[in-house]
């Protein structure tokens, strides 16, 4: 399923809360889905919940090299174009909640390490990136936490305050952002009760009972205006998987910071950040009128699986990094 958003319109029109909490539950890859209890999920202290499929003990150094050349490859044909590159990481889960895994079980100093060498390594490559653990830190607060209990996701909170942060750094690259003024009102906060996506695909019933559900604290979609007219095309652009959908408020706050439109290309963890990278370059409209700034944003855990990866992302979606690099530079025209 993939959300384009290219005005603040339609970015919110596909946000609809009853229906979005059920589309994050689909950020699993498919390779996850076996039987419950086994490699598919850590059950730990408290009814918290982490993904399996995430290596808490292996670092591939040369999956995440070779990814970041990948990426590396990207950057370039989009700067022939005018286009400003950011990546976006998110921290594993157990990253900070290191404390609520089960009795034995830690991540190795090698994926201890492993959210610096992923930064290092795009760095060393000239890809812009920005570190999202002092952000997320920051919303620890009180009951506020940066990930959802017994979820994949960050909490619409961590979110928010990663989309802060990314537009502070979008305003160090770029002097001025084309467009008219005009970002998005941010709605209400509400709180809702849904059992965590990790408890609802991979646990028994019995188990879910247990653990019971979350709460999520969200914001309400602001009501739509009168006019039928927006600003023009976005000046930013996101691609990425569920950690970014509308529901947990990344485009609508980061639009909010950065005064702008901002739109949106999304799908679920099994289609991975290849294919979804593929469908955002490749449209009539990015070919007409491109963004300035497009944020890509990954996740830790998977980061060093490639397009190819058939242990991560569903079928449809392999290929060969050699053939991703021909249609990536094909769809953008440099």
């Amino acid at each position: 399923m993939t959300l384009r958003a290219l005005t603040r319109r339609r970015l919110l029109a596909g946000a609809a809360l009853a229906s979005a909490l059920a589309v994050a539950g689909a950020a699993a890859p498919a390779a996850a889905q076996g039987p419950s209890g086994g490699t598919t999920l850590i059950i730990g202290k408290d009814g918290w919940l982490f993904p399996g499929w995430e290596s808490l003990t292996v670092l591939d150094r040369a999956g995440i090299t070779a990814n970041v050349g990948l990426i590396k490859d990207a950057k370039a044909s989009l700067a022939a174009r005018g286009i400003t590159l950011i990546t976006l990481v998110v921290p594993l889960k157990a990253r900070f909640y290191a404390a609520r895994l089960p009795d034995g079980t830690s991540l190795s100093a090698d994926v201890a390490g492993q959210y610096d060498f992923i930064l290092d390594e795009l760095k060393k490559a000239g890809i812009d990136t920005l570190d999202l653990r002092p952000a997320l830190k920051s919303v620890e607060t009180g009951r506020q936490t940066s990930f959802y209990r017994a979820d994949y996701h960050w909490t619409a909170w961590s979110s928010e305050a990663a989309a802060d942060a990314v537009a502070a750094f979008i305003k160090t690259k770029v002097s001025k952002l084309a467009g008219a003024p005009g970002g998005d009102k941010l709605g209400e906060w509400v709180t809702q009760r849904h059992l965590g996506d990790l408890a609802e695909r991979f646990l028994p019933p019995d188990q879910q009972k247990q653990v019971g559900p979350d709460l999520y604290t969200v914001r309400t979609p602001p009501a739509a205006k009168a006019s039928l007219l927006d600003s023009g095309p976005a000046p930013v652009h996101v691609v990425g998987n569920s950690f970014v959908q509308p529901y947990l408020g990344f485009p609508q706050k980061l639009s909010n910071g950065l005064d702008r439109p901002v739109s949106l290309t999304w799908n679920p963890g099994n289609v991975g950040p290849w294919v979804t990278f593929l469908q955002a370059v490749g449209t009539p409209d990015f070919a007409k009128a491109p963004p300035q700034v497009l944020v890509w944003q990954f996740n830790e855990g998977p980061f060093h699986s490639g397009p190819q990866a058939a242990d991560q992302w569903d079928a449809p979606s392999l290929m060969s990094g050699e053939t991703w690099r021909e249609r990536m530079r094909a769809a953008i025209g440099k």
